[in-house]
């Protein structure tokens, strides 16, 4: 039993890069059923499959149907009459995507952090204020329960 352990914790070579994902599993690893806490990935696509696989779809895109597609495209802007509309209707979603993933997260958290140190300010920061919101709190408290104590 300690031959196992001692062999299932042998160093691995490092001389080849994929030496790691072939190394043993330790038996304390193995669950009830005998099978690998994480199974190794043999099944998996490979990087010149994947490549194949590009070139295909890239090959069954005919130029043919690129060209009908950007002709059908110009003939509908050609077709239409108030284009200033149209790119400013496109600009001001573009605009809007803009402000609501760059902008807007930064500015609300500007606006938290000013209403944080507002609260700190007015209400933490001094003892007779502190008193004032322990007594706010559990005013709050009784109106909520209906305790009149």
């Amino acid at each position: 039993m300690l031959a196992t352990a001692a062999a299932a914790l042998r160093p691995v070579p490092l001389r080849r890069p994929g030496a790691l994902l072939r190394a043993p599993v330790p038996r304390s690893l193995l669950d009830s059923r005998g099978a690998a806490p994480f199974p190794r990935r043999t099944a998996s696509l490979k990087i010149s499959q994947l490549q194949l696989t590009a070139a295909r779809f890239s090959k069954e895109s005919d130029s043919a149907e690129d060209d009908e597609l950007l002709s059908e495209l110009r003939e509908k802007w050609d077709a239409m009459e108030n284009k200033p509309s149209l790119l400013l209707y496109g600009g001001g979603a573009i605009f809007a995507l803009w402000i609501s993933f760059v902008v807007l997260p930064g500015l609300l958290e500007l606006v938290g952090l000013g209403y944080s140190g507002w609260f700190v300010y007015r209400y933490l920061l001094f003892q007779e204020n502190r008193k004032e919101l322990a007594n706010n709190f559990d005013a709050l408290k009784k109106r909520i329960t209906g305790d009149d104590e």
